[in-house]
């Protein structure tokens, strides 16, 4: 794990406090409490949407592939009353069943992902016939104006952001990963640079 690595997990909620007050919580609380079943959380980092999981949920399952975030992840949970499974695996690489899941929830996690197409399909492998994968995610902003800069800054985001590319058309991946999306909601993540503000928020099934 790189130094920058390290600091970007210790400064990670901080970071973020003003885009969770303004918009990120009231989101993460009307779509991670419609989870129940089994849930598996893919990137869960330090345990933001722990909160919101309501008693549908019959277990939980958080995969964070990185060991800064893992850690305090778990230090998040311990002082919880949620009772979950803290696994260090990537989204490309997830070490369970088929068909396994009733609920894949994604949060702020594919814009890192190295390989967005194989996290998505290694998503739907393990969910049920009838799973869900809930999303919300900072994606490509539809004003060509913004999606150039968006790609123009790239580099820069990729760096600071640790690996988070803010202009991954995350909707269309979805899509072709063979989900359909039955639930989806646009909105601006505030308190946060333009290029990562075009927020999709969503409910997709895998298609038959």
């Amino acid at each position: 794990m790189s130094i920058w690595g390290r600091v970007f997990a210790a400064g990670y909620d901080r970071i973020m406090e003003g885009a969770e007050k303004s918009v990120l919580r009231a989101h993460r609380q009307a779509l991670v409490g419609r989870a129940s079943g089994r849930v598996l959380e893919i990137g869960g980092g330090t345990g933001a949407n722990l909160p919101f999981y309501g008693d549908d949920v019959a277990e939980l399952v958080i995969t964070e592939p990185e060991e800064p975030m893992a850690r305090r992840l778990e230090d998040k949970l311990a002082a919880s009353a949620r009772t979950a499974e803290v696994v260090r695996a990537p989204a490309e690489d997830l070490p369970f069943v088929d068909a396994s899941f009733d609920v894949v929830v994604s949060t702020l996690v594919l814009c890192t992902v190295g390989d967005p197409a194989k996290s998505l399909t290694e998503i739907r492998r393990l969910l049920k016939p009838d799973g869900r994968l809930l999303f919300l995610e900072h994606v490509r902003s539809d004003d060509p104006g913004l999606a150039r800069w968006q790609d123009r800054l790239h580099g820069i985001q990729v760096r600071i952001g640790h690996g988070c590319h803010c202009n991954r058309d995350t909707l269309a991946s979805i899509e072709s990963a063979g989900f359909t999306v039955s639930e989806l909601r646009h909105d601006q993540l505030l308190k946060a640079p333009p290029i990562v503000r075009p927020l999709v928020i969503g409910i997709a099934q895998a298609k038959a």
